[in-house]
């Protein structure tokens, strides 16, 4: 399992002896950085449903089905869950969305992704859904969207956390579980009252986004956002393809967007985000290296950056933790996390008074926290 195991840096000077207790250590400027992300108010734009099941979840679901290959020992989870590369991320992931055979298995997975993102102070999350994989495996389509309704309206009155959906192709299925996703999308007898957007995940090479254009102009007819992936595995003209043809609001991942500078000029002149999630890119290897990331690149060309965990437990993270890898890579301090915290809300699909409910509670947030 991938992990971020380098320090992060801020201008700022440590605090002296700041939060310590006589006899104790004084917190260092990491230390006091990794204490203001984890309780920032935050929201997440690109984090996978399937993705977001703890080894703790996928143990238990794994011992619930014994014929599948997904170990059961949470900690024989860590070396299932070490990448060679995004075909083999793809195989490995495809394994545990096997394991979401009924309807009670969505309706805990959702449940405790919903925890999970409570517990790093999240308010606000679309979390990306991809229901051809469970009715093609059986699970009736009433019952699916049930159980990821009863889930969301289970976690907001018990953690405070609201939940969007984004129904997301599997770009591998092909045009099958296109028109299945955009029929379930659709369709307003199905149609989740959570649902915000719809998207298009999965591998991009051999998968051209051109040929999607169809289904994403119905689910933009059906007042649906469109939040393609783009740009992660392959070069800028993926990203140029979800823009031009599938008419993205925002793109997931865009991570060769900086081999093209006129796609970054464009990207910030029409103020088209991209959801850029660090670990995952090296996890996958779309990246060699974290120093060698472009979001640096991005911030410099005044794109606006919002910063995701992707497929959290299976790269060994959490947004908190991206969160402390983006102020490294940035060299952010409180305020310029606080803004990056900002940048999602304000790119969200939530509506305006939620929007401006977040933000100000991640400006009084910080304010006491900087407080003298």
């Amino acid at each position: 399992m991938f992990r971020i195991d380098q320090p992060i840096t801020a201008p700022a000077a440590p605090p002296t002896a700041l939060g310590a207790q006589q006899g104790e250590a004084p917190m260092t400027t990491t230390d006091h950085l990794h204490a203001f992300i984890a309780d920032l108010p935050k929201a997440e734009l690109h984090v996978h449903h399937v993705g977001s099941a703890s080894p703790r979840i996928v143990s238990e679901l794994a011992a619930r089905h014994p014929d599948s290959k997904v170990p059961t020992d949470p900690e024989a989870l860590v070396d299932y869950f070490t990448f060679t590369d995004f075909a083999h991320f793809i195989d490995v992931y495809l394994s545990v969305v096997d394991l979401i055979r009924t309807p009670e298995d969505v309706r805990l997975l959702t449940y405790e992704v919903a925890r999970d993102l409570a517990r790093q102070q999240v308010r606000y999350a679309e979390l990306t859904i991809t229901p051809f994989s469970s009715t093609r495996r059986g699970i009736d389509e009433r019952a699916f969207m049930d159980a990821i309704e009863d889930a969301r309206k289970a976690a907001e009155s018990e953690f405070g956390t609201v939940l969007r959906w984004c129904f997301d192709i599997p770009g591998e299925a092909g045009l099958e579980a296109a028109e299945e996703t955009t029929r379930l999308a659709t369709d307003d007898r199905l149609r989740p009252e959570g649902l915000v957007s719809f998207g298009l995940g999965g591998p991009e090479i051999g998968v051209p986004r051109p040929q999607f254009k169809p289904y994403f102009d119905r689910a933009i007819a059906a007042g649906l956002h469109s939040v393609p992936h783009a740009g992660e595995t392959t070069g800028p003209e993926t990203v140029w393809d979800a823009l031009t043809h599938l008419r993205a609001e925002r793109i997931g991942h865009g991570t060769s967007s900086f081999q093209d500078p006129a796609l970054l000029t464009h990207l910030a002149d029409h103020r088209i985000p991209l959801e850029v999630c660090p670990t995952s890119n090296i996890a996958t290897r779309a990246v060699r290296t974290l120093d060698e990331h472009p979001i640096k690149e991005f911030v410099e060309a005044g794109i606006v950056v919002t910063i995701n965990s992707d497929d959290p437990p299976m790269f060994g993270t959490d947004l908190n933790s991206e969160y402390a890898v983006a102020a490294r890579l940035l060299n952010l301090d409180e305020r310029g996390l606080a803004g990056l915290a900002k940048n999602a809300v304000d790119v969200s699909f939530l509506d305006e008074p939620g929007k401006a409910r977040i933000k100000d509670e991640i400006d009084a947030y910080t304010t006491t926290w900087l407080a003298p």
